[in-house]
């Protein structure tokens, strides 16, 4: 109900409106704040709004739209304090999610805010377990077709229609961050072959396609295998942490390029016309 219209026609649309505050940010200059907008929309951001907590109130060209009752509603949700920097990201929620927490880490950064001498780590969980595809019309696993539900009972139950609650479902997934980083990620797998099926119904993998390509899994969970999962570790980012690398590229004996080459070996180097008959690999040469 905002007259922040940009806001209000985000939801109308059924996009969603997030906030990030910045503790002390009132350090942060115009022209950093200009930065950061331009480093907002490379991170898929329409524009980035903003507000400054002052000891006279929030302060900024976009103030004047809100009413005091959301004034403070937002100074409540966001525990907004004197000296304060509050950011906004109107878009569709995985962009505002990545926009965000993007910002959120570049500003921690940029404001010497993550304590170098320490190792905070953190487990991120209960990731959902599906996600709707507007332009393919279908849910679509977000972290693969094999993750365990959170809950059995959750997903027997469930159709796969574009209105059926599949987004609040969650998943047994799991990613392990430290300071800000994430060094790995894993996720405990489905051991029961009628979760598995209703998994590949869900994601819209007919039966004769699930047994060509993953009847071995099917089979063989006929036969009962025990609970199981793991975790992948990035070692190279790790070593970069350990060694206060700003880059993993510092820890990699021969890293690539930007380009992507290799300065030791030379690659890419080119395929023959023989390596790409064995792959059954063709090359259309588009006329400019």
């Amino acid at each position: 109900n905002t007259g922040f219209k940009v806001f209000s026609e985000t939801i109308k649309n059924g996009a969603v409106v997030r906030g990030i505050s910045v503790p002390a940010g009132d350090k942060i200059s115009r022209q950093t704040i200009d930065n950061l907008t331009e480093l907002a929309k490379k991170f898929g951001a329409k524009g980035l709004a903003w507000m400054k907590m002052t000891d006279n109130g929030f302060e900024s060209n976009i103030v004047k739209f809100f009413s005091p009752d959301e004034l403070k509603n937002i100074k409540e949700k966001l525990n907004v304090l004197t000296g304060d920097i509050v950011f906004f990201a109107a878009d569709k929620k995985q962009i505002v999610c990545n926009v965000l927490g993007s910002l959120r880490l570049y500003i921690a950064d940029l404001l010497k805010i993550i304590p170098q001498d320490k190792f905070n780590f953190l487990w991120v969980v209960d990731f959902p377990l599906f996600e709707y595809s507007t332009e393919d019309k279908k849910w679509n696993a977000v972290h693969h077709p094999f993750t365990a539900p959170s809950s059995i009972g959750d997903i027997s139950n469930v159709s796969d229609s574009p209105n059926a609650d599949l987004a609040s479902l969650k998943s047994r997934a799991y990613d392990i961050i430290l300071n800000g980083t994430e060094l790995g990620g894993g996720s405990i797998r489905i051991h029961e072959e009628k979760i598995q099926e209703k998994v590949f119904e869900i994601l819209k993998i007919t039966k004769e396609d699930a047994k060509i390509k993953f009847g071995f899994l099917l089979d063989a969970l006929q036969y009962g295998a025990p609970p199981h999962g793991g975790l992948a570790l990035g070692l190279d980012r790790v070593l970069a942490m350990i060694t206060k690398s700003e880059s993993i590229r510092d820890v990699i004996a021969f890293p690539k390029t930007q380009s992507g080459s290799c300065l030791l070996s030379n690659a890419p180097s080119p395929v023959s016309e023989r390596q790409l008959k064995e792959l059954h690999i063709k090359i259309d040469h588009i006329k400019k």
